[in-house]
């Protein structure tokens, strides 16, 4: 359930997003979506990246199945659909975890803090039945400007 905080924050950040123009960020160096959605959207003061999987975005494959190689390649993903909108990892302000199994959580971690060695953004990780592709973690993120 969100607290009445974070119903404020996401009221707020709507109401400032529908007077700001509204961008669509793509690049060739994160793999392309794989449904109706763009890569991220640029407005106001926000980039919303889409959740990231472990595709390799040179071939198209699934990184290998070891949870530390997945979240990597889906961080990597992540810095450059960020990157597209000229940002770095050091503007995420929210990211949102989705994990297969939970009992990976610590591995995934460790990869996780290599990314973000300071000031880390706000986190929910969630364990769900699946994800695209076969794919054992996606990661979702709100930057700042």
């Amino acid at each position: 359930m969100l607290s009445l905080k974070s119903i404020a924050m996401l009221i707020s950040i709507l109401v400032l997003g529908c007077a700001a123009p509204r961008k669509v960020v793509g690049t060739d160096r994160a793999p392309a979506a794989i449904g109706p959605y763009s890569q991220a959207i640029d407005v106001g003061d926000f980039v919303f990246v889409s959740g990231q999987i472990p595709l390799d975005p040179a071939n198209g494959q699934l990184a290998p199945a070891e949870i530390h190689a997945q979240t990597e390649r889906v961080l990597l993903n992540l810095q450059a659909v960020l990157a597209a909108a000229g940002l770095g990892l050091d503007r995420v302000v929210k990211t949102t975890v989705y994990m297969v199994d939970l009992a990976e959580f610590g591995a995934m971690n460790e990869t996780y803090a290599k990314f973000f060695p300071a000031a880390p953004p706000a986190r929910a990780t969630i364990q769900v039945a699946a994800l695209p592709k076969g794919a054992r973690v996606e990661i979702e993120a709100i930057a700042r400007r």
